[in-house]
């Protein structure tokens, strides 16, 4: 029997279910390229939500631990890397954590240089791949700023590594991107790749039975026949897993999801910061019964990159087909904007420099509980700016540089302020509800979805990607907020 189709063979073995004919083809594309040696290769593997593109995925996961071939697991966030270790039973990193490697003795410790890929004929795997920019943003402090081309460059400067991309192209594409760069062959192609294309395009997962992804093919045929200048009519009768939630009922509902699911596995996604922040105020006082402005037992998310508090482990190159099959196994080296967390304890308010702060013990469950002892900086809360903006952060740099009088350098005056601990307070937002793009990468069980008014003006691709995405975060069911009567 022909190599290539032993290892097709074992592919669909691991799948948990019987393949489909295009199932089947995308196994036989995936063993080809595993098999084949062409240098500088790269294959796509691109699956709307339903057509078992994650069971596929895994079970070349599976097949190739049991083959001992060396493979790495990555995703563009935290909540993601988790999501895909649990799919293919196997460690997932960020590639953020994987790739790079912060600078010695940075003045701010915010300097990080792509790191050194030692490991030979290793197969890379990325999900979530829609994510990927490819053009620099603002203030990055990460290799040339572009994650797309730092990944690239990192995964082929290994003897043999390969690279696989796997993605939904109906998902929202990277903030200030048109598309998704990372599932674009000519894109890839640009780089000097071979490029290999798999799409799997038949709905196969429950389809009769789920409302979610009826609704969600619904969405993505839309999308791509071009049909999406009206509000959606959705299809929500017959189904017990999406349901339209009356305000007047979202309080009972929210209480009801966090009492059988827990608040780990409950989110409310929304189309703004605004409306997000109005959401956390009403669900922290009326359904978790917060008085105070943070306590024990509050979930955070990370606001701004912040790399004080924890710092970087050495790297371990050759790691593999033997990793630990535990997410988060190694541990963080910087605390990244969208990273979760609860509050474990709280300890020590204080107004300082003009803003207010706390000392607080963290857990994040997306790094196997790991806890971080760290300044909060606490009027990031409730403001409707996803952080400090460059006004205040210039107003606490000058703060804190004047707390330092005695310092007559400015070379030493410089070293004290960046490592002050109010100077480099970790800012935070509380994490009930998130907009979609923060929500991307991640699953919960039960979803409530806000859109807020839209208008007719509002109608288009980005709508139609922005309620596909937000719908496709749930495995159990979708709550759709004051949804119009007529759109269902």
């Amino acid at each position: 029997m022909p190599i290539i189709t032993q290892m097709q063979g074992l592919i669909l073995e691991n799948c948990p279910f019987e393949a489909t004919d295009e199932q089947r083809n995308a196994a036989r594309s995936m063993a080809e390229f595993v098999i084949g040696r062409e240098a500088d290769a790269a294959l796509i593997v691109r699956g709307y939500a339903g057509t078992g593109k994650t069971s596929l995925v895994g079970a070349l996961v599976r097949t190739l631990r049991l083959l001992g071939q060396p493979t790495v697991l990555l995703a563009p966030t935290g909540r993601a890397a988790k999501v895909f270790a649990g799919h293919a039973g196997h460690a997932a990193f960020t590639i953020h954590r994987r790739i790079y490697r912060q600078k010695a003795f940075a003045a701010d410790g915010g300097d990080f240089l792509q790191g050194v890929n030692l490991m030979r004929d290793a197969l890379f795997i990325v999900d979530e791949a829609s994510m990927l920019p490819r053009h620099s943003s603002g203030g990055m402090a990460f290799g040339t700023g572009s994650l797309l081309d730092d990944l690239i460059h990192y995964v082929y400067s290994g003897q043999g590594c390969r690279l696989m991309l796997v993605g939904d192209t109906a998902q929202l594409p990277p903030v200030g991107e048109a598309a998704s760069p990372a599932l674009e062959s000519d894109v890839l192609g640009g780089y000097g790749l071979s490029v290999t294309q798999v799409e799997l395009r038949q709905v196969v997962r429950q389809l009769d039975g789920s409302g979610i992804l009826t609704n969600a093919t619904l969405l993505r045929r839309q999308l791509m026949a071009g049909d999406c200048l009206a509000l959606p009519h959705l299809r929500l009768r017959g189904f017990a897993d999406i349901c339209r939630l009356p305000g007047s009922e979202l309080i009972e509902a929210l209480e009801q999801a966090y009492a059988e699911c827990g608040g780990d596995e409950t989110i409310v996604i929304t189309r703004s910061n605004f409306r997000a922040g109005a959401y956390n105020k009403g669900i922290r006082a009326r359904v978790m019964c917060y008085e105070a402005e943070l306590e024990s037992g509050d979930r955070v998310l990370i606001a701004k990159n912040n790399y004080h508090w924890v710092k970087p482990e050495p790297q371990t190159q050759g790691r593999g087909a033997h990793e630990e099959a535990q997410p988060g196994a190694r541990a963080m080296d910087f605390l990244a904007n969208g990273d979760m967390a609860r509050i474990v304890r709280l300890r020590r308010e204080r107004s300082e420099h003009g803003f207010r702060f706390a000392d607080a013990t963290l857990r994040f469950p997306d790094y196997a509980d790991m806890e971080v002892e760290a300044t909060l900086l606490l009027d990031t809360l409730q403001s409707d700016a996803p952080a400090l903006g460059r006004e205040q952060q210039e107003q606490l740099f000058q703060r804190v540089w004047d707390d330092y009088p005695e310092l007559t350098t400015k070379r030493e005056r410089m070293k004290a302020v960046r490592e002050d601990p109010y100077f480099n307070a970790l800012q935070i937002k509380y994490a009930y509800a998130l907009t979609c793009h923060k929500a991307q990468g991640g699953q919960w069980q039960r979803v409530f979805i806000d859109q807020g008014s839209v208008s007719a003006e509002q109608m288009g691709p980005d709508y139609y990607r922005w309620l596909y995405t937000a719908v496709t975060r749930a495995t159990e069911r979708v709550y759709l907020v004051n949804w119009p009567e007529e759109a269902s």
